[in-house]
């Protein structure tokens, strides 16, 4: 991969090459982000279990369930031949993030510390010195067969200002201390009233998702019909076209013998066309019944099933 990826930057021009770096170390920047979410949750789900050697490496010491789940050093990419791979579909993977995902968390007050965060957030920076609430929530659409899931985050500061999903989840990035490590759950108007506008929005954008899809399944039904009938056209007029060359020959022929074998020519021909248009009339029923199977499948299909169930909610100060 390596020799690949120098013989394509050393016969590229400049704009290629700079596109193409671009798109790697974006790749790598949304790997190294999700593997380090991955980690950060590791290291707190299993915190009695293993020993944290590197940001991207432990070694575990005993079991936090039964299982084939063996100890050793797990490494995230694996580096050393004697290492477990540790990755989203490892076992003990999965145990972390059912454990995490199944956790009730009560309501709680967290200060972040933006001066102690290893990097820049800009999107952050304008609430320094500010306090506000955060509601995360759980929101599932089913629709068209399929399931999605949404995380809904809304936060709001003391003075009313609403913050942004991507601020909300950008605070979570900080490191962060519990102030208080319960609190009275606060039903705040601004963040009830965003989860319902988000809501709404996800719902929307299904809608006009699926409506899409409705379009090019029509327009493939739609297609398919064209296609039939022109065929079945196609041949009617074929027919008729051999039936008006029998017609002249028949009326040329100088004897009764080879009248009538042109008359039976043509009655076999006009049979046949007849078989055709009878088709022709049973494809536009097959049409028109598949049209309605559509309709019925895709109105059924649409409705959309919700579900939805809070999370957490916290009172937050960024210093």
């Amino acid at each position: 991969m390596t020799r690949a990826r120098q013989l394509l930057l050393e016969h590229f021009d400049d704009e290629v090459r700079e596109k193409l770096r671009v798109s790697d170390e974006r790749s790598r920047h949304y790997l190294n982000r999700y593997e380090r979410i991955l980690m950060d949750l590791t290291r707190f789900e299993l915190r009695d279990h293993a020993d944290f050697l590197t940001d991207s490496s432990f070694k575990l010491k005993s079991y936090p369930v039964e299982g084939d789940i063996p100890l050793g050093l797990y490494e995230l990419p694996r580096r050393t031949g004697e290492a477990h791979l540790y990755r989203l579909a490892h076992p003990l993977a999965e145990y972390v993030l059912v454990q995490a995902k199944d956790r009730a968390l009560e309501s709680a007050e967290l200060t972040f510390e933006y001066r102690k965060h290893d990097g820049k957030v800009s999107v952050v920076e304008p609430f320094i010195g500010k306090s506000g609430h955060v509601n995360v929530s759980f929101f599932t659409v089913e629709a068209l067969d399929q399931a999605e899931d949404y995380l809904i985050c809304t936060g709001v500061t003391e003075q009313g200002e609403v913050l942004d999903e991507e601020v909300v989840q950008r605070l979570f990035s900080l490191p962060a201390n519990v102030t208080q490590s319960v609190i009275s759950a606060v039903d705040h108007p601004t963040l009830r009233t965003q989860t319902e506008e988000r809501q709404a929005a996800i719902r929307c954008h299904i809608s006009r998702r699926n409506a899409e899809f409705f379009e090019i399944e029509a327009e493939k039904l739609d297609a398919w019909a064209e296609d039939l009938k022109v065929g079945l056209e196609r041949e009617i007029k074929e027919f008729d076209r051999q039936i008006r060359e029998a017609r002249k020959a028949a009326d040329a022929a100088l004897t009764l013998e080879e009248k009538l074998a042109g008359q039976k020519q043509i009655k076999a021909i006009e049979a046949e066309r007849g078989k055709r248009r009878r088709a022709l009339f049973d494809a536009q029923d097959e049409i028109d019944r598949r049209r309605e199977q559509l309709i019925n499948e895709i109105e059924g299909k649409l409705e959309q099933q919700i579900t939805s169930h809070h999370l957490f909610a916290i009172r937050w100060h960024l210093r």
